[in-house]
């Protein structure tokens, strides 16, 4: 059994008492910090998300360096469409690129059935490292695309603003996208299991293009195969979050999707999102991840009123909205966990012993 001396982000994704609200960042082993730029400097990005050492050292540099209450292990999404077979490349200050998108049946037939065990077992063994060279200060949290998002960058073959390729293909053959969408499915679930398997204490399902869906389709095109991907996840307790950004309708269906935590980004208020939610699920969120450039006066008030915004008791993680961007100061990220930890205690029962948790 492993025991953690900050359990805080665990029991707050359980809902159970904690003493301050945990927080962690979305991106938060990235671009922003010089630690990672040295790193990265005598690597390219896939070749550090290959290499479970380079992986393990910039995972962990945030809990050292910032002090956050959990890790995430630093990988990519679009590691499983590579897998599958899709050749992938990344391109500094444009992003991920597919050269040969998903456009017709027979590029869809071209996908491999992968394991992840088989043909992605780098992550699992940077999970293993990682989680050795912790020696469990704080949890490691494990993630995957959700399946509409992991299909819109396979399609598009890029980042795009009006997703014209994706929309084509789910107005005229939705066949064909639900046939990848299953692909898919089957795929993250085997992914976040192993996943699991191989220490991660908790998940995360990135739904970055959720929002792009009309009501009606984000239930047809992407709720509906994140619910297959919990249902089918292998875990004990492991807490799993589910981040839809930009969806603010469907919230209380959203809620039941089996996950234990729901995302928010920060186009919405948190009072709102968890009087939507109640009590069924974790919320986490949600500051603007620009207010990171203001000075550290400014962050510590608009970390205030996102903490107000949920108000008090337990079922909180903090993080920004969306992802750490690359030219933050880092020392306004610390200022922000710093500011968190202090005065988020007065949001909590401060009887509440600090106690170590058996997972």
């Amino acid at each position: 059994m492993e025991q953690l001396q900050n359990d805080l982000f665990l029991r707050a994704c359980k809902k159970q008492p904690v003493e301050r609200t945990p927080i962690w960042i979305m991106r938060q082993a990235g671009r922003y910090l010089p630690e990672y730029r040295a790193v990265r400097a005598n690597n390219d990005f896939l070749t550090m998300c290959k290499t479970p050492e380079l992986a393990a050292e910039v995972t962990i540099q945030p809990v050292d360096l910032i002090g956050v209450d959990a890790a995430i292990i630093f990988s990519d999404i679009l590691v499983i469409p590579e897998a599958m077979g899709m050749h992938l490349e990344m391109f500094d200050g444009k992003g991920p690129v597919f050269d040969h998108p998903i456009r017709t049946e027979k590029d869809a037939e071209n996908l491999k059935q992968i394991t992840a065990q088989e043909n992605l077992k780098y992550v699992l063994d940077a999970i293993s490292l990682t989680k050795k060279e912790l020696s469990g200060r704080v949890p490691l949290i494990g993630f995957s695309g959700a399946p509409w998002t992991l299909l819109t960058y396979m399609v598009e073959g890029h980042g795009s603003k009006t997703f014209s390729n994706v929309k084509k293909l789910i107005y005229n053959n939705p066949e064909l996208a639900h046939k990848i969408l299953n692909k898919l499915t089957n795929a993250v679930a085997d992914y976040l299991s192993a996943q699991i398997e191989a220490g991660a204490n908790a998940v995360q399902i990135f739904d970055t293009w959720a929002g792009m869906l009309s009501p009606r389709d984000y239930l047809v095109f992407a709720l509906k195969y994140v619910n297959q991907v919990i249902s089918k996840i292998k875990r004990n307790d492991e807490p799993i979050i589910y981040f839809p950004k930009g969806v603010h309708y469907r919230m209380r269906t959203t809620a039941d999707c089996g996950a234990d935590v729901i995302g928010i980004d920060w186009t919405i208020d948190l009072a709102k999102a968890r009087d939507k939610i109640g009590n069924k699920v974790a919320i986490q969120g949600n500051l603007d991840p620009t207010v990171l450039y203001a000075e550290p006066g400014f962050i510590r008030r608009e970390a205030k009123k996102v903490l107000q915004s949920y108000g008090e008791g337990n079922g909180h993680i903090f993080n920004l909205g969306h992802g750490i961007l690359p030219d933050i100061k880092p020392e306004h990220a610390k200022a922000l966990v710093d500011f968190v930890k202090e005065d988020s205690q007065a949001f909590h029962d401060n009887d509440v012993s600090t106690k170590v948790i058996k997972i």
